[in-house]
């Protein structure tokens, strides 16, 4: 692996990663317990869907931890005005950063000026409100020239981020997927790899491929086998 793990410390890592509690079955109690875990690590954002921001934006306090919200998730097949209520309300309740699901249907469709008017709606409420904005691509279902389609709408619109997947599709972040998306965008956009990042290994290929973000229900697993690595270089 080429990447300076010197540049990658305990401390880098957390701003890196959003910690990710998706899953439709989720009591109060687990969502209490993951944004005081997520606080006590500092993580940059929690990403959960719409419903339960407001909570845990509560749950968080006066954290500096991000509350992201997931729109139009997992599948992306609402209409854009059911995505910018959804975009709004959870501003409104207390999201900082909003990650939406592109209509996938429209993209195969080839209707490319749908995918653009879908993700230009989602940049201005986001930039109206100073939120940080992401598009998931979900580059299982995709072609590379797909791909790379989503990248030049991605520039011309100024989204913040381009991301691989949602998680729940038929494969996650691949470090091939990651390349392709930073070579498209370069420095104008970030990349964010979310999905199947589990472990530590993983997540620094993904950085080294050109992530600035990670998407991850393991950020706790990955930030202390990154500090159990930095005490045994120590330790030598």
């Amino acid at each position: 692996m080429d990447i300076n793990m010197k540049k990658i410390t305990p401390e880098t890592i957390v701003k890196m990663i959003d910690q990710t509690l998706l899953k439709a079955y989720v009591s109060d109690q687990e969502f209490q317990k993951f944004c005081e875990e997520s606080a006590r690590y500092q993580f940059k954002m929690v990403a959960v869907n719409s419903a339960p921001v407001k909570k845990c934006r509560e749950f968080l306090g006066d954290s500096p931890v991000h509350v992201g919200a997931a729109i139009g998730f997992p599948l992306g097949q609402t209409t854009i005005e059911s995505k910018a209520f959804e975009t709004r309300q959870a501003i409104e309740q207390g999201a900082d950063e909003i990650d939406y699901v592109i209509n996938i249907v429209e993209l195969k469709n080839r209707n490319m000026d749908y995918i653009k008017q879908e993700m230009q709606t989602i940049v201005d409420i986001c930039r109206e409100h100073e939120v940080t904005s992401k598009v998931i691509f979900e580059n299982c279902y995709l072609t590379e020239e797909e791909i790379k389609m989503l990248c030049l709408i991605a520039l011309e619109v100024g989204i913040d981020y381009v991301k691989t997947s949602t998680g729940f599709g038929t494969g996650g972040a691949t470090p091939e997927d990651v390349r392709l998306m930073k070579s498209m965008v370069g420095d104008k956009i970030k990349v964010k790899a979310a999905g199947g990042i589990r472990d530590l290994d993983t997540a620094l290929l993904m950085i080294e491929a050109g992530a600035s973000r990670i998407g991850t229900s393991a950020g706790v697993s990955i930030v202390e086998e990154l500090k159990r690595r930095f005490n045994e270089q120590d330790n030598q």
